[in-house]
């Protein structure tokens, strides 16, 4: 058995010591040992609701740490190690950006989730607009939770698990989709959760030791500074730097894909639906967006460290930019902590494919099942459910391997998601502040921006022949203001007809939503989210 184990492991050229195949193999039977056992020991485990949204028992801990963890994968922690040595900070943009969402979650949008006690975000859709803009967001989020959340994944971490330990791409693929399925589908959303929640602390520990590692190598800030060009060390670039990602498409473009992320996402949102009340929905992602923070220190600066002791000539060039995490782990740590960075990938990876497969579950349960069987009951659901997680692993198992035809993992999955975003923005963005947002203008413009927005990432895919080059967050913003123009003028046209349930999931003004019951003292979500916005703006200008 232990030449077996040594065979797949160390085959790749990184021999691994005993211990780091001994925390690598007790990471994965704590993890899934942990998520069967929630699932099979709650008898409210055959009950829809607690099924999905874990019974509505959810704190602002759990939330926050299960958002964050939700949203950092594998494709963080290539990509950004990836664009650190080749861009420095600039990608940072992406984490420190997403707080100022995260507000726009917990003060605007967290509260109509949890008032009209929705399952689903489509649900939501229902009751303010229509039935038709149910099922076409449904069907779009299981699209891409399939395509960008699960495939993008576990591409990247097969790429890395093959450079550090030799597995084939297709065997890390399907090893991390069957072991990540079973607690998910026996579990629900609490096993995901509470996973969840250790796997950001394996996570954060392990990135903060290689980024501590790389920092003392690098003889501290002045050593790092000294080593590579100051632009890198900078947030906000001008539209010639080759990051491409000029300071003005920051602004314009990351809100476009933020709002959609975080705010309208079911991946991501449905952390919040199972919130214990509407101040643990509200404070929750207040507490991700502090922890968002870190990502540029412990995800994106270790590849600008790298680059740091490449130059210094304290380790050879890399011979691709794409194995920069890999490359970090073999040089910079002893045996044993390789194992616990093994581990902090495999947490990356389960965390954010567990995350879409029970929204995949729920969607297609809630939304596309009941609709054709009203009458199913929760028992029968759970199990539709399961069987819908079931193929929706073997779908990304087979797109997984195409994903690779991309130019890098980090941008292409943004560039994806710069063209999926602005319709669905829109959308509920006017739905939750314009009153006169109407069905007929919901529909036509999801209809039309997902079919516009898939002919100009053609145009983007292909640029070589098109001669299409622009930067994808400017493409967001652009077909942002389209999707606003067709809201606004099929609203107009075709006016809605408003019910009670409509009627109350529109703030009649931006400061209403200020006026919920909050707690007292230092728990308020009114001082915690300027708190969050304050500090944000200081790090820019910092950082800028």
């Amino acid at each position: 058995m232990e030449k077996l184990v040594t065979k797949v492991l160390g085959s790749g050229g990184t021999a691994l010591e005993p211990i780091d195949i001994a925390v690598i193999v007790l990471y994965l039977v704590v993890i899934v040992g942990l998520g069967c056992w929630v699932g099979l020991s709650q008898r409210r485990g055959t009950e829809g609701r607690s099924y999905f949204l874990a019974g509505g028992t959810l704190t602002w801990p759990v939330i926050g740490l299960a958002l964050f963890s939700t949203n950092i994968s594998t494709i963080h922690l290539v990509g950004f190690a990836e664009e650190g040595y080749k861009n420095g900070l600039a990608h940072g943009n992406f984490e420190w950006m997403a707080p100022f969402t995260l507000i726009a979650l917990a003060l605007f949008f967290a509260p109509f989730y949890i008032r009209s006690r929705v399952t689903t975000l489509p649900d939501f859709l229902e009751m303010r607009y229509s039935r038709g803009c149910r099922d076409w967001l449904a069907v779009l989020s299981i699209v891409s939770a399939i395509a960008v959340h699960i495939g993008f994944t576990l591409y990247t971490g097969g790429v890395v698990l093959k450079g550090l330990f030799g597995v084939p791409i297709v065997t890390s693929i399907v090893v991390a989709a069957v072991l990540t399925g079973i607690y998910t589908i026996v579990g629900g959303l609490l096993a995901v959760v509470l996973t969840e929640s250790l796997q950001t602390i394996v996570l954060l520990i392990g990135s903060i030791i290689i980024t501590l590692v790389a920092y003392s190598q690098v003889d501290g800030w002045d050593g790092l500074a000294a080593s590579v060009d100051p632009v890198k060390l900078t947030m906000l670039r001008p539209a010639s730097d080759p990051a491409n990602l000029p300071w003005y498409s920051v602004f314009l473009g990351y809100p476009v894909i933020g709002l959609w992320y975080w705010c309208a996402d079911q991946t991501i949102v449905q952390r919040v639906l199972g919130a214990k009340d509407e101040n643990h929905a509200r404070v929750g992602p207040l507490f991700a967006g502090f922890i968002k923070i870190l990502p540029v220190f412990i995800f994106v600066l270790p590849g600008t460290l790298l680059l740091a002791l490449v130059n210094q000539q304290k380790l050879p060039p890399l011979e691709d930019t794409k194995d920069a995490y890999a490359y970090m782990i073999r040089h910079l740590l002893p045996p044993g902590l390789t194992g616990v960075m093994a581990a902090a990938l495999l947490a990356a990876l389960m965390s954010t494919v567990s995350g879409a497969l029970n929204s995949i579950a729920t969607l297609f349960s809630y939304d596309l099942y009941k609709r054709w069987k009203p009458d199913t009951p929760d028992r029968k659901l759970v199990v539709i459910g399961r069987i819908a997680t079931f193929v929706a692993m073997i779908l990304a198992i087979l797109w997984s391997p195409l994903v690779g035809r991309f130019e890098t993992m980090y941008q292409g999955v943004n560039t994806v998601i710069s063209h999926l975003a602005p319709p669905v923005t829109v959308v509920f963005l006017f739905g939750v502040f314009w009153r006169g947002a109407s069905s007929v203008g919901a529909m036509t413009t999801l209809v039309s921006g997902s079919v516009l927005g898939f002919l100009v990432f053609l145009l983007g895919f292909y640029k070589d022949v098109t001669g299409y080059h622009v930067p994808f967050m400017m493409s967001a913003f652009y077909l942002f203001l389209a999707c606003s123009a067709i809201m606004i003028v099929a609203s107009l046209a075709y006016p809605h007809r408003h019910t009670s349930d409509s009627e109350r999931l529109v703030w009649r003004s931006p400061l209403e939503a200020l006026q919920g019951k909050a707690w007292p003292g230092l728990g308020n979500y009114k001082f915690l989210a300027l708190l969050l916005f304050v500090t944000m703006v200081t790090l820019y200008a910092v950082f800028r």
